[in-house]
């Protein structure tokens, strides 16, 4: 498990005693970015892959071509939607008075 989740499962207390700098934590915060970004695009690729495999005639299982299609489909969504989220929360914390 990757530190966010295993932080988002740590009871209250125990997150107290292990912080970061702030110079770790945009690095934790920047190679998870990454990572969530590499999934999408590697989901993407082998839906493409399989894609076109199925229309050169090469692959018979339609069924797993769907199934992958979908699951690209609905990783892209939810990065969309995240994204989204992301943004409108920044806009929201700019707009706070100081």
């Amino acid at each position: 498990m990757d530190p966010i989740r295993m932080n988002m499962l740590a009871p209250m207390g125990a997150q107290s005693t292990n912080r970061l700098t702030p110079g770790e934590a945009h690095a934790n915060f920047s190679k998870s970015l990454k990572d969530a970004i590499d999934n999408v695009n590697r989901s993407q690729i082998t839906s493409d892959k399989k894609t076109e495999a199925l229309a050169k005639g090469e692959v018979d299982d339609l069924h797993d071509v769907m199934v992958t299609a979908q699951k690209a489909s609905i990783t892209l969504q939810t990065s969309v939607e995240i994204q989204s989220k992301v943004v409108e929360a920044y806009k929201e914390v700019m707009r706070m008075q100081v």
